[in-house]
């Protein structure tokens, strides 16, 4: 099921996607909120008459870095040794179609196309045999960085958790098998990025028992499991789009800041 986060009329619903050609998707809306029971209400709006939001709105984005050889390499990093966590806070975090402000702090604004794990129920120490009862979905995300601003600071936290940062959508898919999945991503329509989720180091099972072994995840908190090889600079203008094999595409465009 895909699940969608979106307003109308000012207010806002989760409602499940039905539907097959962009045009003619519609959303049954949910009653109630997807991280419990729930049921479908029977009244559907199509996507196209609402503005789709990010599909969750996380208490912590948890964020894996190099986990992808290819990617480590063209950046000139080693593999390492052991998953390696960043957070990307909550304010960073943007829908599909919403802008990407480019930060005045910054001269060297790149993309990354990853999948982000969304959590369903709150979890600590998960064992690794029970790591698909905390998984609620799966979407798309765009780990925009600033890249002169992570190799000056050392700290990631103003190169990855600038407002804006964290684009998310444009929904979440609840019944995938994320392990051998296409990620790509393009650039006013050029392809820049291409690469399988099979290609990841650490596993999705590894990265959150890593994580849960330190800290509690609530429903809602989103995991971005690394990104492939091909990431590279975004300019005011430019439209980006990360596609996932079954899950969709999300799109946003870079503005100035301010």
């Amino acid at each position: 099921m895909r699940i969608a986060r979106f307003s109308i009329d000012g207010n806002v619903a989760f409602g499940a996607v039905e539907g097959d050609k962009p045009d003619e998707l519609v959303l049954d809306i949910i009653k109630g909120i997807p991280f419990a029971d729930f049921e479908l209400s029977g009244t559907k709006v199509p996507v196209n008459k609402v503005r789709l939001l990010p599909p969750v709105l996380p208490n912590k984005v948890v964020a894996f870095g190099r986990n992808y050889a290819e990617h480590a390499r063209e950046l000139g990093n080693e593999v390492p040794d052991a998953p390696f966590a960043f957070f990307k806070p909550a304010t960073s975090v943007i829908g599909p179609g919403d802008e990407i402000q480019y930060p005045s702090f910054s001269e060297d604004l790149h993309h990354e196309a990853e999948l982000a794990v969304v959590i369903g129920r709150l979890c600590r120490e998960v064992p690794r045999e029970r790591v698909k009862d905390v998984i609620f979905g799966y979407t798309c995300a765009n780990d925009i960085t600033a890249r002169d601003v992570q190799k000056r600071e050392k700290q990631w936290a103003r190169a990855k958790g600038f407002d804006t940062a964290c684009p998310l959508g444009p929904w979440v898919e609840t019944d995938l098998d994320p392990s051998d999945l296409t990620i790509q991503l393009t650039v006013n329509g050029g392809q820049r990025q291409l690469g399988r989720t099979s290609e990841m180091i650490n596993s999705i099972e590894d990265l959150i028992v890593n994580i849960t072994e330190a800290m509690t995840l609530l429903p809602g908190d989103v995991i971005l499991t690394g990104t492939p090889a091909g990431v590279g600079p975004l300019n005011v203008g430019d439209e980006v789009a990360v596609t996932i094999e079954g899950i969709g595409t999300l799109t946003n465009k870079v503005i100035k800041r301010g």
